[in-house]
């Protein structure tokens, strides 16, 4: 299972840890996701998703997955 948030799309990105005598190693920043149950309340229906906590704020700002997939068409084509 790849870790990516289902609505923002957002995945690890590759960083560079950099010690005092500045060598550098590379690290992975993970997203903050979380499995969470969806209600639509347009289709009468739970979604079950992996979200980004980013993802969760704002779908509870917006109100709904519906209205969320409406306002970002241009994340879904």
């Amino acid at each position: 299972m790849a870790r990516t948030c289902d609505l923002t799309g957002k995945r690890r990105l590759v960083a560079n840890k950099v010690s005092h005598a500045n060598n550098r190693t590379k690290t992975k920043k993970q997203v903050n996701l979380h499995s969470k149950k969806v209600f639509d309340p347009e289709t009468n229906s739970v979604i079950k998703l992996n979200l980004s906590a980013s993802a969760i704020r704002t779908l509870d700002k917006v109100g709904s997955i519906s209205k969320y997939v409406r306002k970002n068409k241009h994340l879904f084509e």
